[in-house]
């Protein structure tokens, strides 16, 4: 295949899963707006809560990612048999981990206030968790089947059932918070039982989109039967996988935490602009998603030179899209954070200054962060994933966090030296684990 057809078959399978990201994304979007403008202490205590829950989700979702590539190394290979497999014994260690899950999803507070973040935004945020923490168990059931689905190159289904999602929350944020049509005023509550709903109605969708159009899976047939081989192979790449995930997450948990030792009016800040990176980052995520696919696919036809031609292309596309990224935060920061903002709000001119320094940052993580996704994509589609997690555990912890603390408050750099440490973090891991595909990884293929 040559580069332009790897482009057009990589957008054709990207386009609707950066849809897709981009539509999970706006749920969080949502709520950011509406949260905002309900005020500050709430958009502070739901930036705290959402980054506590998604720490632990996304270490979750380690199951559900590993199902891509093996679902799509199944495929090439023609294995009907392990798709179902891989599938259902994704499903089997999501389930397992979100109740293990559950215990500090409910009892939050005590964590909260141990990392030193203020008694009355702990206290919302931890009342937030209590329920929508139930949200965990459906939102990695459905985090597998997107990864099924999205293995089959059947991604439009996939942005089309986010899309509903989107609409579910957005109108349930609408009722529940502000006590709209007939409904009680709830606030952060509000925001808690609508994220519920939103995975459930996601749930239902998948589920029944997969067994009418895929039958012949027969996911759900005596699902109830352990498959033990299967188990310790989604195990075996999940777990480091997830790890990965914990490892990336919580820079960013960290820098939330951080950021709250500063304040109510900087963690807002940090939500906002974190909420604007992370709507770029969707179109990497995106792109790195049908890098695992493809290189799933072609590992599992063991065609080395198809999986580097492939891999030079989406990682030009991912360079694209940062470039384009960097002038937008850098020229129209002040009217993308006020979008989050209300006019009267007292709060707003600290809420700008302090996150147009923000956005500065994320123009220039950018490009690492688009690279070390990329590389992680790559990655995962041959199946290496346990060097990849010391490297990101690496370049976080023993780099990004340390960094963070240290430009932000030893050299008192405040809110822009904890985002320093961002920079520094992503670029160790994007070096590092470029260097591991184009250097070892992909010489290992047939």
């Amino acid at each position: 295949m040559t580069y332009g057809g790897h482009a057009r078959a990589i957008a054709v399978l990207g386009l609707p899963l950066i849809g897709g990201h981009l539509a999970q994304f706006a749920i969080g979007l949502t709520d950011t707006v509406m949260l905002g403008w309900y005020g500050v202490e709430a958009l502070a205590a739901v930036t705290l809560g959402s980054s506590y829950f998604f720490v632990l989700f996304l270490m979750g979702a380690g199951f559900g990612w590993a199902v891509m590539p093996m679902v799509a190394a199944a495929a090439a290979e023609r294995d009907q048999t392990s798709i179902r497999r891989a599938t259902r014994m994704g499903i089997w260690a999501s389930l397992i981990f979100a109740m293990l899950a559950m215990p500090l999803l409910i009892w939050s507070q005590p964590i909260l206030l141990a990392l030193g973040q203020e008694a009355g935004i702990a206290a919302m945020a931890a009342e937030y968790l209590r329920i929508a923490g139930w949200g965990m168990i459906p939102a990695l059931m459905v985090m597998v089947l997107k990864s099924y689905l999205a293995a089959l190159e059947r991604t439009q289904v996939v942005f089309w059932i986010t899309v509903l999602a989107v609409l579910v929350n957005a109108g349930a944020n609408y009722a529940l918070i502000f006590g709209n049509w007939g409904a009680p005023e709830l606030g952060i509550t509000g925001a808690a039982i609508a994220s519920i709903c939103t995975q459930i109605v996601s749930l239902v969708a998948v589920v029944a989109y997969a067994l009418w159009v895929l039958p012949q899976h027969t996911l759900f047939r005596r699902f109830w039967r352990p498959d033990s081989e299967m188990f310790r192979r989604v195990v075996r790449l999940g777990v480091p996988i997830a790890l990965t995930n914990l490892a990336e997450v919580s820079l960013f948990s960290a820098s939330a935490v951080m950021m709250g030792w500063l304040g109510a009016v900087p963690l807002a800040a940090h939500g906002i602009a974190i909420q604007l990176a992370s709507a770029t980052f969707m179109v990497h995520l995106g792109l790195s998603n049908a890098a695992t696919i493809r290189a799933g696919n072609a590992y599992g036809r063991r065609d080395r030179e198809h999986m580097a031609r492939g891999g030079k292309v989406v990682i030009a596309m991912s360079l694209m899209m940062s470039l384009a990224t960097i002038a937008l935060f850098l020229t129209w920061a002040e009217p993308l954070i006020s979008l989050f903002i209300e006019p009267d709000d007292p709060n707003r001119p600290e809420i700008l200054v302090i996150g147009t320094g923000l956005l500065a940052m994320a123009a220039l993580f950018q490009l690492v962060d688009g690279a070390q996704v990329m590389a992680l994509g790559l990655l995962r589609g041959v199946q290496d994933t346990t060097v990849p997690m010391v490297m990101a555990a690496v370049s976080y912890w023993v780099v990004g966090i340390p960094a963070s603390y240290v430009m932000g408050f030893v050299w008192g750099w405040e809110g822009i030296g904890v985002w320093a440490g961002l920079v520094l973090g992503l670029f160790f891991a994007g070096t590092l684990l470029m260097a591991r595909f184009w250097g070892r990884s992909i010489k290992a293929v047939p």
